[in-house]
């Protein structure tokens, strides 16, 4: 038994040897690592401390249409002239032992740690404010371990090289605080509209909180939000005696002026378009928005600054100066889906809400021609007659009853063609095609046509009281103009970083999403609206353009009681234009309502000017034929009027029209053919035509 004790405590000893020598190697080895590395760290001397580029945006012809703001650049400052106050409310809640630490706090670390295992997950942060500035001399903001090592390193050579002023000042001239303004100096003249030096003690609180996140902090985002940060900061600089808490109460009840404003703010190409593009950045490539303001990127957009000033001009030269009217237009290159022009609105630095990708207002009738491609899908055709006439439509699911009318309760009191309703848009016609078809129809039709806003299923959908954006309603009617082809918005066509890699390339999709022959039926009946052919009961609804166009066009104008639409195609562009009232109030004033029409015809007109005039290829399994438009029915040599309309194969009318053929006895006696001519029977005349043949 006492041999068996003295050999494990031999064995014991041995162990604590081997773990003790094991253990002076380990401290050893990272001694020489440490060493070494603040001798490589030193040798390699001090970085550079300044971001290295501004982002370039560039249209589709490889113009520089935007660059981004550089902090460094335009507005640093030396920290003399910066705020006592903000200096010292950034470190009380950035970094309190700035001074103290050598860029890494340990006992900051060791709580955040704690924190983090308490809570099972990242609730508290420990960078100071030198790894934050080593950060921020980054492109890179992934979260992987490699890029952290890299962050910790060059933490190391910025406190080996500079010193704690000069790491301070580096870090108040490149830190982001939102709404583009990089460094305290573009900071403060943004929120406050006067220099860093200039800042008091309640501005400069409010803004040492904004860099936490801008998007939550900043004053223009929350007011709330940013005061309650702002008054922690405050309280946080009296626990450290930077201020009194007297002097911490009284800034507190400072009502501040927000300006919002940049005092150097240039103009730039197509804003909203550029607004877009970021978003985009952000929200599709997942890109932070440091590196979309800084990163040096080259976004290579969709932009046609030929088609972009044609828009402006336009929008500006027909909407009266003295209108309230805002207006949204998008077009695209419906092949590729290519954005080419862009307009948000009339004004941008008055309201930068771009009304072409954000707003959702009522598109009206221009939901038509989705409702009556799905008809055609299920056996409708341009021929299809129904009565216009005033009608009450009675549920049995306990619903109202529902009363649609047509513009200015003009009805033909008879029935007319599915091609006439379209052209004269004429609502009954199309609430009694939604509801024969059922209400998901149209629903998923829009869908299927990258419509993405929520639609209400009800009757009066048809009429297109389910609000949608503007540049979805540019893109769904691109499926018209191409075929049928998927087709999405492209605002961006390639990225490169910094160094000139491509970080992204736009690949299209190759996806049929609408049947060709349907789709190529459906754009003939939108070229409709432009053709007094189709004159009824009322005018066609592009009666008050027609003079102004030049091309064939297909298209579907809407209009609500606070919206007016005009959405149109060529098979090389499609554009959509809105107007109405940001408020949403009813549009009274007559020249309001014709707007979207004029924008429309005047900017297509001036968009492809000295392009080739390209006409709608009939694909197969579509048939022409001339028919009396008043009736659907094959017109003979005796209708007054022939259109050259174009049905799904098989579908086709096959009835003659007889309504203007005249017995012998109503030929009045100066028209009656002489006794010596050969009559010739009315039906012989129709299959011995030429133009049947």
């Amino acid at each position: 038994m006492e041999l068996m004790t003295d050999q494990r405590f031999k064995r014991t000893i041995k162990y604590l040897r081997a773990l003790l020598i094991i253990g002076s190697i380990c401290v050893a080895l990272a001694i020489v690592a440490y060493v070494s590395i603040l001798i490589y760290a030193k040798i390699l001397g001090p970085p550079p401390l300044a971001v290295p580029q501004s982002s370039l945006y560039y249209s589709d012809d490889g113009t520089i249409i935007g660059e981004s703001h550089s902090g460094q650049k335009r507005y640093w400052v030396a920290l003399d002239d910066i705020s006592p106050d903000l200096v010292n409310a950034t470190l009380a809640i950035e970094d309190r032992s700035f001074y103290q630490h050598h860029g890494f706090d340990y006992k900051r670390i060791a709580g955040a740690v704690l924190a983090d295992i308490k809570a099972m997950a990242k609730v508290q942060g420990a960078s100071t404010i030198s790894q934050q500035y080593a950060r921020n001399l980054f492109l890179e903001h992934e979260k992987t371990w490699k890029r952290k090592l890299l962050e910790a390193f060059y933490t190391i050579r910025i406190e080996m090289n500079y010193t704690k002023d000069e790491i301070l000042e580096g870090y108040l001239n490149t830190i982001y605080y939102g709404e583009g303004a990089y460094g305290v100096q573009a900071a403060s003249q943004f929120y406050f509209g006067k220099n860093a030096s200039e800042l008091s003690l309640a501005e400069a609180a409010m803004l040492a909180g904004i860099p936490k996140g801008p998007s939550i902090y900043s004053p223009l985002a929350s007011m709330e939000k940013a005061s309650s940060r702002q008054q922690l900061i405050l309280k946080m600089m009296a626990n450290n005696d930077l201020i009194t808490e007297t002097e911490a109460a009284a800034a507190s009840e400072v009502k501040l002026n927000v300006v919002g404003e940049h005092t150097h703010s240039v103009g730039k190409i197509a804003p909203y378009f550029q607004d877009a593009v970021k978003s985009a950045l952000k929200n599709v490539l997942k890109l932070d928005e440091r590196t979309i303001e800084l990163g040096g990127l080259r976004v290579y957009t969709t932009l046609d600054t030929k088609q972009q000033e044609d828009a402006e001009n336009n929008i500006e030269k027909l909407i009266a100066k003295d209108s309230e009217i805002q207006v949204g237009l998008v077009a695209m290159n419906p092949v590729n889906g290519h954005v080419k022009a862009m307009v948000g609105g009339r004004n941008y630095d008055e309201s930068p809400f771009n009304r072409a990708t954000q707003a959702v207002r009522q598109p009206g009738s221009t939901m038509k021609p989705f409702l009556y491609y799905k008809a055609i899908e299920q056996g409708f055709t341009p021929s299809t007659t129904m009565r216009s006439e005033i009608t009450t439509f009675k549920f049995d699911d306990n619903r109202a009853d529902y009363t649609p009318h047509n513009y200015n309760n003009l009805y033909a009191n008879k029935e007319i063609t599915m091609a006439q309703a379209l052209a004269l848009s004429d609502n009954v016609f199309a609430v009694k095609t939604h509801l024969f078809l059922g209400e998901e129809a149209l629903v998923d039709t829009a869908k299927r046509l990258g419509i993405s806003t929520d639609l209400q299923k009800v009757p009066s959908l048809a009429l297109g009281t389910s609000g949608v954006r503007v540049v979805e309603m540019a893109n769904a009617y691109s499926h018209f103009a191409n075929g049928g082809k998927k087709v999405s918005p492209v605002l961006i066509t390639r990225v490169e970083d910094h160094r000139g890699d491509v970080i992204y390339e736009h690949k299209p999709v190759e996806e049929e999403v609408l049947r060709p022959d349907a789709a190529f039926v459906t754009t003939h009946m939108m070229t409709g609206m432009f053709d007094r052919k189709l004159n009824g009961y009322t005018s066609v609804t592009g009666n008050t353009v027609i003079n102004d166009i030049s091309r064939i066009y297909a298209g579907k104008s809407g209009s609500t009681n606070t919206d007016n639409w005009m959405v149109g195609f060529t098979p090389q562009l499609v554009t959509a234009v809105w107007t109405g009232y940001d408020e949403g109030k009813p549009i009274e004033i007559v020249a309001d309502k014709s707007y979207a029409k004029n924008i429309w015809a005047h900017f297509m007109e001036d968009a492809l000017e000295g392009e080739a005039v390209k006409s709608f290829k009939a694909p197969k399994g579509t048939v022409g034929v001339y028919i009396n438009p008043e009736n659907g029915k094959l017109a003979t040599e005796d209708c007054p009027v022939r259109r050259l309309t174009y049905y799904v194969a098989g579908t086709e009318p096959t009835e003659y029209c007889v309504d203007h053929i005249l017995d012998e006895e109503e030929v009045p006696p100066k028209e009656k053919p002489r006794e010596k001519e050969e009559k010739i029977p009315w039906y012989k005349k129709i299959f011995m035509s030429d133009r049947w043949l």
